[in-house]
């Protein structure tokens, strides 16, 4: 399928999905939030897909919303989700998905790597949350998800001064989990996205989702989680698979079953 802002490239069980509005630097509106959502749950549910990488086209990742689009709004029912709404259902996956950000995040293109589970960024990469320098409040859940990423007193600085950040004091901070040159980017978030897929499906996806339950939850309820996912996943054909690859001392190949 042909989309309008964004492309779509699969393989190897890994499908990237790139933000592909260059000229206005991948900034995000309403057609490309929807077509994000549609490819992404779709991928989600694709067993061929194992892990999806989100960049961008050019030289930003995502400038953030597009304030200022060419052409007029169509008309949306007035229970249509507005952006915010629509990135975040986008990226309400049970799949790991990988940033890698080549370039200016800013605002929603900020905010929107907060809810992907491994960022790796160019150091031609920077960073904004300018949301109080513009009158507003941040959005996306970053205001739970960043000072759990950050602390609290970075997570403040950060979004009470609006101010850019570079590159290596993204990683610094943890921001982002690696920093490297811009000519490795692509390579380095391909060698992430393999190791993934390469492992059993099913394990990474239960894995993220006990991390992503643990944010908010207590210690007896994720001992709880844990207990149940061990028993489900120790019946799986990967679970044997893996045994058996152990003992024989060779590589094993995960089906997802």
């Amino acid at each position: 399928m042909t989309y309008d802002s964004i492309l779509v490239d699969k393989k190897d069980h890994v499908t990237t999905v790139t933000l592909n509005r260059p000229d206005k630097l991948n900034a995000l509106d309403l057609d490309l939030a929807d077509e994000l959502h549609d490819v992404l749950h779709a991928e989600d549910l694709d067993d061929d897909t194992r892990v999806i990488v989100l960049t961008g086209a050019g030289r930003a990742f995502s400038a953030g919303a597009d304030l200022r689009p060419s052409e007029p709004a169509q008309p949306r029912s007035s229970n249509a989700p507005n952006l915010a709404d629509r990135l975040y259902q986008a990226l309400d996956l049970e799949k790991p998905v990988i940033a890698s950000i080549n370039g200016v995040a800013v605002g929603g293109g900020c905010t929107m790597t907060l809810l992907c589970d491994i960022r790796i960024a160019s150091e031609n990469a920077r960073f904004q949350l300018p949301f109080t320098k513009l009158g507003i409040c941040t959005e996306l859940g970053s205001t739970f998800h960043l000072p759990r990423l950050i602390g609290l007193g970075k997570a403040s600085e950060l979004l009470l001064t609006s101010r850019m950040i570079e590159a290596p004091e993204a990683g610094e901070i943890g921001l982002v989990n690696y920093v490297v040159p811009a000519d490795q980017l692509e390579r380095a978030t391909a060698e992430m996205a393999a190791t993934i897929a390469a492992l059993p499906p099913m394990s990474v996806r239960m894995n993220k989702k006990g991390l992503r339950l643990g944010i908010g939850g207590d210690l007896q309820s994720q001992l709880r989680y844990e207990s149940l996912a061990i028993a489900r996943l120790s019946q799986t054909d990967d679970a044997a698979e893996a045994r058996a690859a152990f003992r024989e001392k060779r590589d094993p190949v995960f089906t997802g079953h």
